[in-house]
């Protein structure tokens, strides 16, 4: 998962200390539907990956183990500082790439990922055109992204205050969200998009942890990166932020994520009408 730094349109800043909690999190949370996904899609030995917006170390080295020594993966974010020092298998090179600007890597891929990723960017449209055009005919491409709009509530259960102030504060999160660009409907939209880019064969399926250790470590995480903005904004205080956050640490809120949306395409083997 990639998110630019600063002020430029994104809310989530790489170099917090929180980001490799939530990355640690999202790993636990998702590597293994995504990793299922790999398999299904037959990504092999001697493939050639592009990971878009890699963010954390877990999907390359899950990349690697794939492809094998044979193989080559490209992990690319704006910000690889999370990647470097990772101890990753040799075939694993990174490098610093914003996919909604910057042209596609030279050459062309097998198989070209990205997860949690374009919901963020602001020229999603030229990011996806940008990872269809860079595979190889009959390449995959897999684009993994949520759908907050989906399924807004932390808490399903609302039973109690505590998952009212819960589910109070993700709106109010959601609300940042969308005030810096992110479509918070992208991962519906997959589908439609892929087929439009000329992939062939698209299909897609979606995965929804509903309560899990792993979520309440990203919720901890996320609030406290981005506590002074909810505050700033007045869509929480001090004290509603310091007892969600005591509630989490508790074990007493049954946190569900956003739904991911897994979307996958193949580009045709030959161009259409040869």
């Amino acid at each position: 998962m990639t998110e630019p730094s600063g002020d430029d349109g994104y809310l989530l800043d790489n170099r917090r200390t929180e980001a490799g909690e939530r990355f640690d999190a999202l790993a636990e949370l998702f590597d293994a539907s995504t990793f299922r996904h790999f398999d299904a899609l037959g990504l092999r030995p001697g493939h050639h990956v592009w990971e878009v917006g890699a963010g954390g170390a877990s999907v390359p080295r899950g990349l690697a183990a794939r492809v094998g020594p044979r193989g080559r993966v490209l992990a690319t974010d704006l910000d690889t500082g999370w990647l470097a020092g990772a101890g990753l298998p040799a075939q694993v090179e990174t490098d610093r790439h914003d996919v909604g600007r910057d042209e596609a890597p030279a050459g062309r891929f097998d198989f070209v990922h990205a997860r949690l990723v374009l919901v963020h960017v602001t020229d999603r449209a030229r990011a996806l055109r940008t990872m269809a055009e860079a595979l190889r005919p009959g390449g995959v491409l897999l684009i993994e992204d949520a759908d907050p709009a989906l399924q807004p509530l932390l808490c399903l259960d609302e039973y109690g205050p505590e998952q009212e102030r819960a589910n109070r504060l993700r709106r109010g999160f959601r609300a940042l969200l969308a005030e810096r660009g992110a479509d918070l409907c992208y991962g519906r939209k997959l589908p439609r998009l892929l087929r439009e880019s000329g992939l062939e064969g698209v299909e897609a399926d979606a995965y929804f942890p509903v309560a899990s250790p792993a979520a309440a470590v990203l919720e901890a995480a996320t609030v406290r990166q981005v506590r002074d903005r909810l505050v700033a904004r007045g869509l929480a205080d001090d004290e509603e932020i310091e007892l969600h956050l005591a509630s989490v640490a508790a074990g007493r809120l049954d946190l569900a994520t956003s739904p991911m949306i897994s979307a996958w395409g193949r580009r045709p083997a030959r161009p259409h009408g040869a």
